[in-house]
């Protein structure tokens, strides 16, 4: 019996793990996660273009990003589907495949439940959830010729362990986005399958971010005691996964929900 085993090519760390050259768009890339993500990229050959809503702080890392590889801004406010078609419409004026989406952009909004209100709910759902799915619609095209059935487009989205453990702080929207942002990933992961594009999500712990300034400056002891691995994450930590999953390592991977948490959610 043939050794099922064999390969055609060397399948050593530098192959499987090799994005050289690759086009990865990562909305929300101009800090936190997105800015991990899109560092790492960067760094390990592929061609990043990076959005975020404010022009200057998108056009200021993206020039940073450039003296370790190749780096892009498309600044644009993503909180309206026109402007998920203008996205689309403004990287294909660049590039003519895309063969990485990373589905970041985000917000939160803490508030007491009594207290919640509408405006904070609706943004948050809309950015985290509508934009994710209308941007990947529009970017299909793209991600079409890119994909091959060897190595297939990917879709990375950035979800949460919120969305999968009932968080300790009244976030609200927050989680209930972050779990539809789990099972819009296994959805589409089947949906597009046939496409040879895959679909997964990172669900992160804390990270030092924006985002979770407030959490960690008032929490971290705590948070890192109840961590098994007693820390919070660090950026190498989040480029390494996406990394992965952006790679031929990545490529049989489809309709995950990844933790990167050091196992906060199982405690």
């Amino acid at each position: 019996m043939a050794d099922q085993t064999r390969h055609s090519e060397p399948v050593g760390a530098d192959t499987l793990f090799d994005i050289t050259g690759k086009v990865a768009l990562v909305t929300g890339g101009s800090r936190g996660i997105g800015l991990m993500i899109a560092r790492g990229f960067a760094e390990a050959g592929a061609r990043v273009y990076i959005s975020s809503r404010k022009r200057e702080v998108c056009e200021a890392v993206a020039e940073e990003l450039s003296e370790i590889g190749a780096c892009e801004a498309i600044p644009i406010d993503l909180s309206s589907v026109e402007a998920c078609r203008t996205m689309a419409q403004e990287l294909a004026l660049r590039e003519e495949r895309l063969d990485v989406l990373v589905n970041n952009a985000g917000a939160s909004w803490g508030a007491p439940l009594e207290e919640y209100p509408e405006k904070g709910f609706d943004k948050v759902m809309d950015l985290n959830v509508k934009t994710l799915f209308y941007l990947t619609k529009e970017c299909l095209p793209l991600l079409d010729k890119a994909a091959t059935v060897g190595d297939p487009a990917r879709v990375i989205n950035i979800g949460s362990i919120d969305g999968i453990m009932v968080p300790a702080y009244e976030n609200y929207a927050y989680s209930a986005s972050k779990a539809a942002v789990h099972h819009l990933t296994e959805v589409l992961a089947v949906k597009l399958a046939g496409r040879m594009i895959t679909v997964n999500a990172i669900a992160p712990g804390p990270f030092p971010s924006k985002m979770t300034e407030w959490l960690l400056d008032n929490f971290q002891e705590q948070i890192e005691a109840k961590c098994p691995l007693r820390r919070v994450g660090v950026p190498t930590d989040m480029a390494g996964i996406a990394i992965f999953l952006a790679s031929r390592a990545g490529a049989y991977v489809n309709g995950t929900v990844i933790p990167v948490d050091g196992g906060l959610h199982l405690t």
